[in-house]
């Protein structure tokens, strides 16, 4: 595989950087017109089928919502004629969904900041919606019958999710919904990550996470979890890494290999991950195929070690590194706070407070962490340099996923928000 350039998983987003006054991305700075664009975050509302804009640092004040399901009529009209439609559709709501809808996973911005691209589990797609009507520009159907994690390639123009009942990847032109790709993954495919260089797309399946055969001994009933590397120009797979032989490597025979959120370095020799069941992540080093350091972290006495109760499988979901690489902030989703930790020592600060927090990015500045509460149904922006708490902002039902984004300068929501 060639060298690859210094990347951070949050990077994925802050690639399509723009500057308040002129866009950066190559795909816009040759166009004289391009309107002038304006840095944000996205935050999904998973359960109202919302997506909250708000600034992406300092107050991190709300901006504005958009609509994520303007079309929920027409969609649920076929999912009402459609018996195998409608299963999934109460399955994923009984299940994952905990007794409610997901209609939206991930969200990005097209680079030129006119629409946002949203995948909606319960509707099984993709759609890119215009941020200045509120209508949909073009929907894409995934195979199968769930759409869940996406990643936005560096230069902005491809977009990749995951068709967790399928097993595979999509691989879509942002601006057309045309799909230009597809890859076979382990099952139940979900996070995705590109190289910094744009070579390389990282998928990490993660298995049947909404069963209750949670004990060590019945891991084996959980499917095939592992990485798939693709090459992003030819879709072809390039190598497979199965955690499962290096975690029994290092004695962790007990332990799930189901990758969950993962971060590269800013150099892209070692990679960060969280598994199911785990209070804590690993560092693998991927010159040497192995896992180099294991951090746990302190459970709340609060939390159940009944392994049932995780929300699908997830003790801890949510990793993010600062820009520089010196630190990480982890999502401690069942116990109920988030922490920033030194990465030379691996050393945690104080642990925040924090309400099922279920995802962690970087702020535009890259001075904060910000994690999505979704049992309080806000966000909260942690100080990487002291790792406490800044501020918290309301936003809609059970928040999820939080990205970098950037709208026009003088953007307010569209009347359908």
């Amino acid at each position: 595989m060639p060298a690859i350039r210094p990347r951070h998983l949050c990077s994925v987003a802050a690639a399509l950087a723009l500057t308040v006054t002129a866009p950066a991305t190559a795909a816009t700075a040759a166009d004289s017109s391009a309107a002038a664009l304006r840095e944000v975050l996205f935050v999904g509302n998973n359960w109202d089928g919302t997506a909250d804009v708000i600034k992406s640092s300092g107050d991190f004040a709300k901006i504005g919502r958009i609509d994520v399901v303007p079309d929920k009529d027409e969609r649920m009209a076929e999912i009402n004629a459609d018996p195998i439609k409608w299963i999934y559709f109460m399955a994923i709501r009984n299940s994952v969904g905990e007794g409610h809808d997901q209609f939206v996973d991930d969200m990005y911005s097209t680079p030129d900041g006119t629409s946002m691209v949203v995948s909606r589990p319960s509707f099984a797609d993709v759609v890119s919606i215009d941020l200045t009507t509120g209508d949909i520009n073009w929907r894409f159907a995934v195979s199968g019958y769930r759409a869940d994690h996406m990643a936005v390639s560096p230069d902005g123009k491809r977009v990749a999710v995951s068709a967790s009942t399928s097993n595979t990847v999509h691989v879509l032109d942002i601006n057309s919904g045309k799909e230009l790709g597809k890859f076979a993954t382990g099952d139940k495919p979900h996070e995705n990550i590109f190289t910094q260089d744009g070579k390389y797309i990282y998928n990490m399946a993660i298995g049947d996470v909404n069963t209750q055969t949670d004990a060590p001994w019945l891991d084996w009933t959980k499917g095939d979890r592992r990485i798939t590397v693709v090459d992003a120009t030819t879709y072809q797979q390039v190598k497979v890494i199965d955690m499962r032989p290096k975690l029994d490597a290092i004695g962790l025979t007990d332990f799930s290999d189901a990758v969950r959120p993962a971060v590269f370095s800013p150099d892209e020799s070692k990679l960060y991950f969280q598994v199911s069941f785990f209070n804590g992540f690993f560092e693998y080093d991927l010159a040497a195929d192995k896992i180099t350091r294991t951090k746990t972290l302190p459970k709340n006495p609060a939390t159940s070690d009944d392994r049932t109760t995780f929300v699908n499988d997830s003790r801890h979901h949510g990793l993010s590194m600062s820009p520089d690489g010196s630190k990480l902030c982890v999502a401690g989703t069942m116990d109920d706070y988030a922490t920033v930790v030194n990465r030379t020592t691996l050393q945690e600060g104080p642990l925040v407070t924090a309400s099922k927090p279920y995802w962690a990015t970087v702020s535009g500045d890259g001075k904060s962490c910000v994690v999505s509460e979704s049992g309080t149904d806000q966000v909260t922006a942690i100080d990487f340099a002291t790792g406490k708490k800044q501020v918290s902002v309301p936003v809609g039902d059970h928040p999820q996923r939080v990205r970098l984004a950037h709208v026009p300068a003088d953007w307010t929501s569209p009347s359908a928000g």
